[in-house]
């Protein structure tokens, strides 16, 4: 391709979101890894305070572009594109064709951005607006899972009102239904960010008050002794997976310092599983998708018990992380697609939905002279 008919990639990352700076590591993990010849990167970073900001380059991927960017709005109109403020008013910025969003958690994931893209007009990058909200909503996907007939653990929803009003009988109603220890997480919210394996009645209420900081719904379930295997999805209506792969944390569980700011947790790929067992949670992995209806790419967290033998669905990841070493690109490396390759199958992906997308009708004219039947 010659310079002036590279596509332009908006990279969209940081955000409205305790997963914030996961969110800047893997943006700059693809901002790298952008073919020069095929790409121009177009950084845009969202601030916590949620102020879009556009960078000069590559080279502003990182904290620089939230802190120097320019200022930029994205108006929810098809054709708009992406608008530049400035004290005169708004300038269009060179046009862009294609959005990539890396966004982590609340604002990003959940289906909000890709609204916003939608009424925008432009083709992006991962799930729609119905997969990436339920993706968000572990108790939401869990509804889906088993009416697909896919197995998941016992749980129990709380909303952080009914914890805040009526606390006594929140925890009465967790230890009926649960032997400890048992796991307490935001439903909302991804990178285990405020989630605690409580062990008895003490820790659950202080697992119960920090979770309903990051949400609005907490989620109670039964703690598994188990081993995590991790299955990558992508596609469109064309879904296919990877070989799986096994996290092995040093911590008693993968929580978010086990992931991120400590080393010693390992990942196996492929996961040391029997023939029967991968082709168990591969399709696992893909009805997950398909119940979520996911487009281009997601993570499905699965678990097995070691007791039982017994595979359950633990969740679907709409926008997994994305450095150069998480788990998604390196399940998809050793089943033979490499980052770089990865990045341009998930780009085609976006213009095929996109242009499936514009196929649609959203106008109708009746037969001239022909009457509509109620």
């Amino acid at each position: 391709m010659t310079p002036d008919k590279r596509l332009r990639v908006a990279i969209l990352f940081g955000g409205r979101s305790a997963e914030h700076e996961v969110s800047i590591a893997s943006a700059a993990s693809v901002i790298r890894a952008l073919d020069p010849a095929k790409y121009v990167a177009v950084p845009v970073g969202i601030s916590k305070e949620g102020r879009w900001m556009v960078g000069g380059g590559a080279e502003k991927i990182l904290a620089d572009t939230i802190r120097q960017g320019r200022r930029a709005v994205l108006p929810p109109e098809p054709g708009a594109g992406l608008l530049a403020l400035n004290p005169a008013g708004s300038t269009p910025l060179a046009a862009v064709d294609v959005v990539f969003p890396v966004l982590h958690g609340t604002y990003g994931e959940d289906g909000t951005v890709q609204g916003l893209l939608e009424l925008a007009g432009l083709p992006y990058v991962g799930c729609g607006v119905l997969a990436s909200s339920v993706g968000m909503d572990k108790e939401v996907q869990k509804r889906l899972f088993d009416h697909a007939g896919l197995p998941v653990v016992k749980y129990l929803p709380v909303s952080r009102a009914r914890w805040e009003t009526d606390g006594q009988a929140v925890l009465a109603d967790v230890r009926r239904r649960f032997h400890f220890p048992v796991f307490v997480k935001p439903a909302t919210l991804g990178s285990s960010v405020g989630m605690t394996k409580a062990h008895n009645d003490a820790e659950l209420a202080g697992a119960l008050q920090l979770a309903a900081e990051f949400a609005q719904k907490i989620l109670v379930e039964r703690a598994i002794d188990g081993r995590e295997i991790e299955v990558a999805v992508l596609g469109n209506e064309d879904a296919r997976c990877s070989v799986p792969g096994e996290i092995i944390p040093h911590r008693e569980f993968y929580d978010y310092t086990a992931k991120y700011t400590e080393e010693g947790t390992r990942l196996l790929v492929p996961a040391p599983l029997t023939a029967r067992q991968t082709a168990r949670v591969q399709d696992y992995a893909v009805r997950a998708f398909r119940a979520v209806e996911g487009r281009g790419m997601a993570r499905v967290d699965c678990f097995l018990e070691r007791q039982t033998g017994r595979f359950y669905v633990n969740e679907i990841n709409t926008i997994p992380g994305f450095t150069s070493i998480s788990m998604y690109p390196r399940l998809w490396e050793a089943s033979g697609v490499g980052y770089r390759a990865l990045i341009d199958r998930l780009i085609e992906l976006a213009l095929e939905e996109h242009q499936e997308k514009e196929r649609t009708r959203f106008s109708f004219e009746p037969p001239p002279g022909g009457a509509l039947s109620e």
